[in-house]
Formats: structure tokens, C-alpha cells, sequence
């Protein structure tokens, strides 16, 4: 296609201002001389009744149509999400999303059972984890509902008497920690690494349609402080912090933590993300591969913390700015989600060596001539602390 403003542009232009009125058959000719400016000139409803201004018009319109569709191509309905009705709709209106304002939810008047955290739960090692970020939701209060997604093999959802240690943890949620059960299919690809080839599970947040909004949040992680307002923030189909310590050499978005709002349009998207997945495609590459580009971007401050942090010496990225001091105490006080992700240190319910210990642990650093060692004391804190919650809910299972 000819550009605009090129030869086309040009002649079409061209022949606007050569324009020749079409003569009346009744004009008195007699009477009308070729000076007369009346009938040399056309009138503006003579320029715009013309065939060639209307086709010219049309195709400008239709160029133009043309390129705002084809610039957003990948947004295109389709012929499901158009049967999708209003769930459609309300996707297509949020494809751009405004910036994530947090409100506060003291004194809002807000039905809580319209949300939800979720937790996605593969085997025995994360069904612990996540009974633990439960035990934690019930203790600080949390209003909004909990709902765990486990192997629909592992118990049913109404299990009065269980008997293997992965139904007696699932009872424990729902009857102590008020976790709503629901059992689904794992989500299984192969992949590259085998380490994430379930990871896949964590997308059906995007399926429970029962809520308005649910958030899901990784197990291998500890959440300090609750985080209902999240679910007040203005409308958006996803919403999640940027994976600030790959910034800014990859900009993309961490799945850590990700605020959904369930429907079947959405959903349909994932699976159809899911089945065309590459061998190095896991959860993480699909919402980003989605939603990079239309997401709405939550503060990852305090929102997405992780444990490498404390034991790293470049705070920039975390911070969003030169010219904040690092203070590990006030990092954490603020936080709300604490991620463990601190490569080669294993994950938390994994024995961590003594010599790894004292070899990974962050270093003490000198302050005003004095030797501080907050970040230290926090970042084993965090250790020692999920190793000892993980005990205590392992042994309480009797």
C-alpha cells in the first residue's frame, strides 16, 4: 500500500482541487458568462455531494480502519469470545488497564465472598507450603475467602475421616484455616526443565468464576502482611508486579503474585497459550507472552519481596532509586509478600548445609563505625522461621 503522504495522497488531492461541477441541464447558459465566479466556483455542498469526494473519504476511512485494527492484530476478538458476551466485553475494555491504585480498606463496605486467595497444590511438599500461607491468611485476619486447588486423587472435598497425611493437611485447611477445596486436573507439559512442568496448575486461578477477583500467590514464599486491598483496585483482567530484579535487562512480569479476574475468555486464551507452549514456555512465559503488554502493573514495592535481596549489595532495582538508603529492618517491616527465590540456596523445606549457610548468608556491614548485621539476622530469620512454621504444621497433624 501507497503510503499517505506519498504520489497517492498527492493526486487524490490533486484531484479535489481540479474539481469540475457538474452543469444543470436547465441552467440558462444564455445568461451565464465565463468570468462569472458563480458557476466557476463550486459551492462547499457541491464539494462534499461529489462522488469523488465521498470515495475518497471511504477509502481514507477504510486505510485508516486498516491500520488501527492491523496495529493491535493480536487483540482481535474471536468468534468464541464474541459468543462470550458481556465476559468478552468487560476483557476487551480492559485491555488497557489504568495504573494500579491502591485504596484502603478500613471503613469500605465490601462482600468479601465475591474474592479469593488461591493456592495451586501438586504434591505433598507444596500442599504443606500452602496449608501454611493459609494458617497464615486465618491468623492476620484476612477477610476474603481461601480456596486451595489440589490433585483431585489426593481426597474428596467432603473427607470426614482421612487417613494419608496429604487428606489429613487438606481437612486441616478447610476445617481450621476455612480453605475451600476444590479438586482439578494437574496441569502437566512437558518441558525442558522438570522442576516447573506442573507449574501450569496455577493458571486455573484464571477459571474460578465463582469470584470476581482472585489472588494467587506462590507457596514457596511468606506472606507478612494481608493484602485485601489489592482486591479493591480498579478493574483490570491481571494485575502483577514486574519481576524487578531481572530489570531493566528483561522487563517482564513475575507470576509470584497474580491478581485475576476469573472468566471463561480469559481462560480460553490461557489453554489455547498452554497447548501451543514451547519446551521453555512454563506459567511465567505465558502471562507474559498475554499480558505483557496490557497488564496492569502492581508496586512490587511492598508487594513482591525475595529473600536474594538481603544478600545482595545493589539495591537500585528494588528501591527505585539511587537515593534511598537500604535499610534491610524498614525493607521488611513494609513488605507484605516474601518470595524465597536466592539460587544456589535451596528452597526453605530443603536442609540447607551449615557450610552453605556461612557461605550464602549476607554479609554484616559497617555503619556509622559500627558493625551492623540486620540483613543477616533477617535472612536466616526467614529460614528458621518457615522451618520451624513447617514443623509445627507437620506434627500437628497427630
Amino acid at each position: 500500500m501507497a503510503p499517505l503522504w506519498g504520489s497517492s495522497w498527492s493526486s487524490t488531492w490533486g484531484s479535489l482541487s481540479g474539481y469540475n461541477p457538474v452543469q444543470n441541464g436547465e441552467q440558462n447558459t444564455a445568461t451565464s458568462s465565463p468570468t462569472d465566479s458563480s458557476h466557476l466556483k463550486p459551492s462547499v455542498g457541491q464539494i462534499l455531494m461529489s462522488k469523488r469526494v465521498r470515495y475518497a473519504a471511504i477509502s481514507l476511512a477504510a486505510v485508516g480502519l486498516f491500520f488501527l485494527a492491523f496495529r493491535n492484530y493480536d487483540r482481535f476478538p474471536s468468534i468464541d469470545s464474541l459468543r462470550g458476551g458481556s465476559a468478552a466485553a468487560a476483557s476487551a475494555s480492559n485491555s488497557d488497564c489504568p495504573p494500579a491504585v491502591i485504596p484502603s480498606v478500613e471503613g469500605a463496605q465490601v462482600d468479601w465472598s465475591r474474592y479469593a486467595y488461591t493456592q495451586y497444590v501438586t504434591n505433598a511438599a507444596y500442599l504443606c507450603n500452602s496449608v501454611m500461607i493459609f494458617e497464615t491468611l486465618f491468623r492476620l485476619g484476612s477477610k476474603a475467602d481461601r480456596v486451595m486447588l489440589y490433585p483431585d486423587n489426593m481426597m474428596n472435598p467432603a473427607e470426614t475421616n482421612p487417613t494419608s497425611e496429604e487428606a489429613k493437611l487438606l481437612v486441616k485447611a478447610r476445617d481450621e484455616y476455612k480453605a475451600k477445596l476444590v479438586p482439578v486436573s494437574i496441569q502437566r507439559r512437558a518441558g525442558a526443565d522438570s522442576t516447573w512442568a506442573e507449574s501450569y496448575t496455577k493458571l486455573l486461578a484464571f477459571n474460578q468464576t465463582q469470584y470476581d477477583r482472585v489472588l494467587n500467590v506462590d507457596s514457596d514464599a511468606t506472606i507478612l502482611q494481608t493484602m485485601d486491598e489489592l482486591f479493591l483496585i480498579p478493574p483490570c483482567p491481571v494485575a502483577m508486579p514486574r519481576a524487578y530484579w531481572l530489570f531493566p535487562k528483561e522487563k517482564i512480569l513475575s507470576s509470584q503474585l497474580m491478581l485475576v479476574q476469573p472468566s471463561e475468555v480469559e481462560f480460553q486464551r490461557i489453554m489455547e497459550k498452554m497447548e501451543s507452549a514451547g519446551r521453555n514456555d512454563y506459567d511465567m512465559e505465558i502471562v507474559n507472552q498475554l499480558y505483557a503488554d496490557t497488564a496492569m502493573v502492581l508496586p512490587h514495592r511492598p508487594y513482591d519481596l525475595i529473600t536474594g535481596e538481603f544478600r545482595g549489595d545493589d539495591h537500585q532495582n528494588y528501591l527505585g532509586t539511587d537515593r534511598e538508603e537500604w535499610d534491610p529492618v524498614a525493607i521488611f517491616n513494609e513488605a507484605k509478600f516474601l518470595h524465597f527465590s536466592d539460587w544456589p540456596v535451596p528452597k526453605p523445606w530443603i536442609p540447607m548445609s551449615d557450610s552453605m549457610r556461612q557461605d550464602k548468608q549476607p554479609k554484616c556491614v559497617t555503619k556509622n563505625g559500627q558493625e551492623d548485621c540486620s540483613a543477616r539476622e533477617l535472612w536466616n530469620g526467614f529460614y528458621n522461621d518457615f522451618a520451624q512454621r513447617r514443623s509445627v504444621s507437620a506434627t500437628s497433624l497427630g
